[in-house]
């Protein structure tokens, strides 16, 4: 398969000492950092705000690649941004002008992205995709990690490629739910470009890390 970027998410990393696991994803070869924020609203999760985000900046210079699953979402852009975020990216149901949004997003110098949760139809992008740099497609209902990778969003990746490539634009597709070596090579073939992966990722500590990374890329198998 072609070689995806991927972006261990840091949800499922051991949050007691997550700057050295930020370090250790880093190390091991990630391309980008995921950070799921969470509000307890707009999913019934609570995590990481941009004081996190921003005292583990400096443990970094890979790409910080920051999913917010808040609302409202227009608040906490500017916040985001501030703290070290280099991508953000939004849902489009979490604020009442998505297109704004992203023009925000984008003001701010940082890349927008527009997530699409599974029940979200792929024709919310029709007069999105101009102005944005990402889809990041939700293989899980957002809120938790540790969930079941939903098959059907393989069509969703297919149908978000064709739209991207019909229009010849540089936006990149990422996926996030479920990603394991097998479903990594799925939706890999179904287009993507970029794969979230949490407990793939940061299973058996650090000294798996780069041999977990590995197989996320189909690299050795």
């Amino acid at each position: 398969m072609a070689r995806p970027l991927i972006s261990p998410s840091i949800l499922s990393a051991d949050f007691a000492k997550l700057g050295e696991e930020v370090r250790a994803i880093d190390e091991a070869g990630c391309d980008w950092v995921h950070v799921d924020v969470m509000d307890g609203h707009y999913v019934p999760n609570l995590t990481i705000g941009p004081d996190v985000v921003k005292a583990l900046r400096p443990h970094s210079q890979k790409t910080f690649d920051v999913h917010l699953m808040v609302s409202p979402v227009d608040m906490w852009v500017e916040q985001f941004a501030a703290a070290g975020a280099d991508i953000i990216t939004v849902h489009p149901e979490a604020g009442a002008h998505v297109h704004r949004t992203a023009q925000m997003i984008r003001g701010l110098g940082k890349k927008a992205g527009i997530s699409l949760n599974p029940a979200t139809s792929a024709n919310t992008l029709d007069y999105l995709l101009e102005g944005i740099d990402l889809v990041l497609i939700m293989s899980v209902n957002p809120g938790f990690g540790g969930q079941s990778f939903i098959y059907s969003q393989l069509r969703k990746i297919e149908a978000v490629r064709k739209m991207i490539d019909r229009q010849g634009l540089d936006v990149l597709i990422e996926v996030d739910g479920g990603v394991n070596p097998d479903t990594a090579r799925q939706c890999v073939d179904a287009g993507a470009d970029v794969l979230v992966a949490g407990s793939a990722t940061f299973k058996g500590g650090p000294s798996q890390y780069a041999a977990n990374i590995a197989a996320l890329r189909g690299e050795g198998t």
